[in-house]
């Protein structure tokens, strides 16, 4: 037990350390100028894992559905038809329990029921039991359908495992084998000779191969393409696990840098502020003034590295306080202007009717590194528009610069992606893209025809409000 429970200590200082880490870096990337992380979470898999199950497990419905019609037109043709006496009866209940087996199916889809492997596997192997006791009542091996069995077991290679399919086919040869041994003879209508059955027969194994070929190019087709999107998001998932390894590690570095530069500037802020009330150095107004602008250069460096360790405790959630939409967004461009000196920017308000919102601080340091990026590229115009789509925030930063490559869009959001030629550039939009997304939000970036270019992040206003 006491093992366990050091384990558990562990596990829970490791999660709170990563967490640390996301928070920390958000400040220190936008005081670098590579971008925010506050808000970024863990890399949760999502439902997304189970669609690719469920949209076969449709697909296995659908094809029940063509099951069922299909039989039901044979055997309304060989009993009316050609004159063939079945067992109506019987095979009602073969297919009453298709019907049955689908709206179960359905009603499972519907309720978000996990579909596995073993799942997937019982829904073939009772089509495989119903196609052999209809079999069984119409000919068994003689009959020219039996071929279909090859639909079920192509099936199963797409969508099971090995050891699965191997288990498929040898309880379908099984099937088979019995219906050699065991079946019900047709009863042909009297006066049908050896060649007229023969050409029943082989009329009879043309349309099963119609049927069989058009089946499997079909939904074996649909299977593959539902595969492929599940591979692609369990890459996605991947992805964005390494990429929250890099977070993590840059988090941890900021963290660091934060804690070991801030004894430092405090004794060269009451060093500087000694100097100030000494008159020999006082005396002179050149050296008093360079005393001052030492001064306030440390008090900027100590104010940064103050927002850097107070992210460390201040992720989404923790002590916010109540606002506008509107006034988050006025008191951010006094913010932005302040900060950098500059009056260039120009806010366009379109959003109609405020709305109260959480101050969130991921949202203002995102929109800080947009904005940053903005001016580097267009130092004498930055505009940042408000407006409201239904019931989505929609933020949109325009430059006059010279827009995007066309490399750089098609990789956006990704890391390391840049034009600026520096160290370390290209995580700006990395990091903001990466927040967004734990918003629940997009960010999209494009050119204007006359020039510039335009970031656009779209949040759900329901994740900024209480």
């Amino acid at each position: 037990m006491s093992g366990a429970r050091a384990n558990g200590t562990a596990m829970t200082d490791w999660a709170e350390l990563r967490r640390t880490a996301r928070a920390t870096l958000i400040a220190a990337a936008r005081h670098l100028g590579i971008g925010s992380l506050a808000g970024l979470g863990e890399a949760e898999p999502s439902d997304d894992d189970q669609d690719g199950g469920r949209q076969n497990l449709l697909l296995l419905v659908q094809l029940r559905w063509i099951a069922v019609a299909g039989q039901v037109v044979t055997i309304a043709v060989a009993q009316a038809g050609l004159g063939i006496a079945l067992p109506l009866g019987a095979m009602a209940v073969v297919l009453a329990g298709l019907v049955l087996l689908n709206l179960v199916s359905l009603a499972w889809i519907a309720r978000g029921g996990p579909v596995t492997e073993a799942t997937l596997f019982v829904a073939l192997l009772l089509d495989v039991a119903a196609l052999t006791a209809q079999l069984s009542l119409s000919g068994g091996a003689t009959n020219p359908f039996t071929s279909l069995f090859l639909l079920q077991l192509t099936l199963a290679a797409v969508l099971l495992s090995s050891r699965a399919t191997i288990g498929l086919v040898a309880l379908t040869t099984a099937a088979l084998g019995v219906l050699m041994l065991a079946y019900r003879p047709l009863v042909l209508p009297q006066g049908e000779g050896e060649t007229e059955l023969f050409r029943l027969y082989l009329v009879g194994m043309l349309v099963s191969f119609v049927i069989d070929a058009a089946l499997i190019a079909v939904f074996v087709t649909q299977v593959s393409r539902n595969l492929r999107r599940q591979d692609a998001r369990l890459a996605d998932l991947r992805q964005r696990a390494a990429e929250e390894d890099h977070i993590v590690r840059m988090g941890l570095l900021a963290s660091g840098a934060a804690h070991e530069l801030g004894t430092p500037l405090s004794s060269l802020s009451v060093i500087l502020g000694d100097w100030r009330r000494m008159p020999e150095l006082t005396a002179s107004p050149d050296i008093a003034r360079e005393i001052e602008e030492m001064q306030e250069a440390v008090g900027r460096c100590k104010a940064i590295v103050t927002g850097i360790l107070l992210a460390a405790g201040a992720a989404r959630g923790e002590a916010p306080h109540l606002t506008t939409v509107r006034g988050f967004v006025t008191e951010l461009a006094g913010d932005w202007r302040r900060m950098r000196s500059c009056f260039c920017l120009q806010v366009r308000d379109e959003f109609g009717d405020d709305q109260e919102i959480v101050s969130d601080t991921a949202l203002k340091q995102v929109l800080f590194n947009v904005l940053d990026n903005a001016l580097d590229m267009s130092p004498t115009f930055v505009e940042l528009v408000l407006l409201r789509d239904g019931d989505t925030l929609r933020l949109s930063v325009t430059d006059r610069g010279p827009g995007f490559a066309p490399e750089m869009l098609a990789r956006l959001g990704q890391p390391y992606t840049s034009s600026k030629g520096r160290l370390g550039g290209g995580l700006g939009l990395f990091l903001v893209v990466n927040v967004v997304r734990k918003l629940g939000g997009t960010v999209e970036a494009r050119n204007r025809s006359y020039g510039g270019a335009v970031v656009t992040i779209s949040l759900p206003l329901a994740s900024l409000t209480v």
